[in-house]
């Protein structure tokens, strides 16, 4: 695809949607049962209007932002994402190498196909997400080649204690791990560019992707189950497993997954450096709040944390309202896998290069030089007066 053409995100999808075997495309845009989360991830944003500010100097702006001791290039970031490999070629390498380029975090999912050495040869600075059992054990191990890889940021995922149930996709015959059923074959043998873009160059050059990450040894092939069960004993964990790791992980550690203010004071009060605030791209429990409504409320309980977003993020002004909001950074997912789909590196490098473009532009529409001057004085709820907002709302927040 002629990058060139795609003018936004929403371009990029379309783009991923014709390129795609529809399984593969409803994996990647859909959410769990009634895809509620999905769509109240969107609509949180819309909730929200500008106040801008004129007659401010803007002639120079700055969108550059410190996370754990590094400056970033913008208040951007890859959200772990599993088996992106189906998306493109040697997607978890894509993915690595245009946020490296970007100078963006990256965060590298456990149910990656890549191992994660090598990935970390890619983007030596990348972060790495697990789904940790309850289970000493496997976690044990999986830290210290976590550890020797020389990955510094560990994000654990507490929000999949169990699979949610995605009906889409068992309509387009899609699961994980991939069975061959007709309609899954059907799909990618009517998509030719996918089937020998991704597909057969996938098996001709690296064989039959794995489940790589998943633990410290290589899991199954992702068309049978996995050695064991890689979900398994994830139900059981609880705080105490996290406070075990923070015990023995002496980089940053993260949890991705919270909706709760009082969770996030846990996490601060245990030592952990960060919180994802997000409902998992509403993936998971349908009906849970929208990352972004449960933003303030996070931002203002922990002020000594580094809070992070995911969810919804198709936009640059998107991104200047979840940083307003409290959040130091907003992370995509689905807008980086559209770009991988529609283009592989390139394409990812687009899809960030649109944001930044627009963040850029959106800092000087709205009077604000620099994001680390956001805050919520930028904002009003939407259908409100922004004189009411600024008495009611705006001045209760931090």
């Amino acid at each position: 695809m002629d990058m060139t053409r795609a003018l936004s995100i929403a371009d990029l999808q379309r783009a991923a949607r014709r390129r795609l075997p529809p399984g593969i495309y409803g994996y990647v845009h859909g959410g769990s049962e009634d895809q509620a989360s999905v769509r109240a991830n969107r609509a949180a944003y819309a909730g929200w209007r500008f106040l801008p500010r004129p007659l401010v100097n803007v002639a120079q702006r700055r969108q550059a932002v410190t996370l754990f001791g590094r400056e970033y290039a913008s208040p951007l970031g890859i959200s772990p994402m599993g088996v992106a490999g189906l998306c493109g070629y040697e997607g978890d390498l894509a993915l690595a190498r245009a946020a490296r380029a970007a100078n963006v975090p990256f965060v590298l999912s456990a149910a990656s196909t890549t191992p994660l050495e090598r990935v970390a040869e890619v983007y030596p600075e990348m972060w790495y997400q697990g789904y940790l059992p309850a289970r000493t054990e496997v976690v044990a191990p999986l830290l210290r080649r976590v550890a020797a890889a020389g990955v510094q940021v560990l994000v654990v995922t507490v929000d999949v204690p169990i699979a949610s149930a995605r009906e889409n996709e068992l309509r387009n015959g899609f699961s994980i791990p991939l069975r061959l059923s007709p309609r899954l074959v059907w799909g990618g043998l009517s998509h030719p560019r996918w089937l020998a873009g991704t597909c057969l160059r996938t098996l001709l050059r690296r064989g039959m992707p794995h489940f790589e990450n998943f633990t410290a040894e290589r899991g199954g092939p992702i068309v049978t189950a996995a050695k064991g069960d890689h979900r398994a004993g994830r139900a059981a964990m609880t705080w105490d497993e996290i406070a075990w790791i923070r015990e023995r992980w002496h980089g940053r550690l993260l949890v991705k997954g919270v909706l709760r203010a009082e969770d996030a004071v846990r996490a601060h009060a245990l030592g952990l450096d960060g919180v994802f605030v997000s409902n998992h791209g509403g993936r998971q429990l349908d009906g849970a709040v929208a990352a972004l409504d449960a933003l303030p409320a996070i931002a203002a309980a922990v002020p000594g944390l580094t809070v992070l977003l995911d969810g919804g993020v198709r936009r640059g002004t998107d991104v200047l309202k979840a940083l307003a909001l409290g959040a130091r950074a907003a992370f995509i997912g689905r807008p980086a896998m559209y770009g991988l789909a529609a283009g592989g590196t390139e394409g990812v490098a687009h899809a960030l290069s649109l944001l930044a473009r627009e963040i850029d532009v959106d800092l000087a529409l709205l009077g604000c030089p620099d994001v680390r001057g956001l805050g919520p004085q930028y904002l009003c709820r939407g259908g409100e007066p922004a004189a009411h907002c600024r008495k009611t709302e705006i001045e209760e927040m931090p």
